[in-house]
């Protein structure tokens, strides 16, 4: 796939993904979802051990786009639109709103430059994915619910002190830290980080929509199998089926 709502760079171990529609505040839309959708499979497939998803211009994203609401915004998320096994660490600045938070709350790592504003206005839409109620499990419940259902914004060092982000820089610096983190990352032993990432995503609790996601990645893979297509050649044909398991 040529991307050209994100770009996507790779050098040292270390995947460098940035949404680029800063006219438009980096608004999610079906392109930009499927390139992202892309972009995590491209990780997982790579020799990259690590990554940092960043954002061009002033602000992080504002979330879905409302003139071009992508159908399934759950397939840019890190995590969910493939099983992965390599660590994500979010660098934001400005508006991070919506579909926007929850790449920062599906990565290992956040880190904030102190111009940040996370913002989850859902319940004043009448509007939600669902993908945001894995939060509680993740900070203090009682500061995930004022988020998710007050729609009220929570500054970069808010969102620090009640465990939503790792560090908060100053402006400009968020790129710059969360790519140390990174290669930092790719320096350790990659089968004891992706053991550790999967024992935490084993143990971490999750939402209706996140299994939902799991169960659609697993029967689309049968759907899409050659086993599939062999079966259906084989019932035509009128004779007994070559399965390979794949």
């Amino acid at each position: 796939m040529t991307f050209t709502m994100i770009s996507y760079e790779s050098a040292a171990g270390v995947a460098l993904i940035t949404l680029e529609r800063p006219e438009k505040r980096n608004a999610l839309n079906a392109a930009m979802v499927r390139e992202l959708n892309e972009a995590w499979h491209r990780l997982e497939a790579g020799e990259d051990r690590a990554a940092v998803v960043a954002a061009r211009g002033d602000h992080f994203s504002v979330g879905a786009d409302i003139n071009d609401v992508p159908p399934e915004l759950w397939r840019a998320m890190p995590g969910a639109a493939t099983r992965s096994t390599k660590p994500v660490v979010s660098a934001t600045s400005g508006w991070c709103i919506g579909g926007g938070f929850i790449i920062v709350q599906a990565s290992e790592f956040c880190v904030a430059c102190e111009t940040t504003k996370f913002l989850y206005p859902e319940a004043k839409i009448g509007l939600t994915g669902g993908m945001i109620a894995s939060l509680a499990g993740r900070i203090p419940h009682k500061i995930a619910m004022e988020f998710m259902m007050l729609g009220e914004p929570v500054s970069a060092q808010r969102a620090y002190e009640v465990g939503m982000v790792n560090k908060v820089v100053k402006k400009g610096e968020h790129v710059v830290e969360a790519m140390t983190i990174a290669r930092r990352l790719a320096g350790m032993a990659p089968l004891v980080i992706s053991t550790l990432k999967r024992f935490v995503d084993d143990m971490l609790p999750t939402g209706p929509v996140e299994q939902m996601c799991r169960t659609r990645l697993s029967l689309e893979k049968i759907s899409k199998s050659n086993d599939f297509a062999e079966g259906v050649a084989a019932f035509r044909e009128k004779r007994a089926p070559q399965f390979r398991g794949s």
